[in-house]
């Protein structure tokens, strides 16, 4: 089981830089690459709600559960 991020996309997709976007939601900019990257191993729901809400999304624009199971 994979979470992959996809915050690089909404940013993208809102054009919102890294640092713009850290300043909004009131985080450093270093925790929000490492999230951005995959790299995070948790994420607090307060963070999530206010990327969410910054960036005008739903939790499940960012995170996206893939199975690393492949069938038999």
């Amino acid at each position: 089981m994979t979470i992959r991020i996809n915050l690089d996309v909404m940013m993208a997709k809102r054009k919102m830089r890294l640092k713009s976007l850290a300043q909004l939601v009131g985080i450093s900019e270093p925790n929000l690459s490492i999230l951005k990257n995959g790299k995070a191993r948790a994420v607090r729901f307060s963070t999530l709600n206010k990327i969410c809400e910054v960036l005008e999304c739903q939790p499940g624009d960012i995170l996206v559960y893939e199975d690393d199971q492949q069938s038999s």
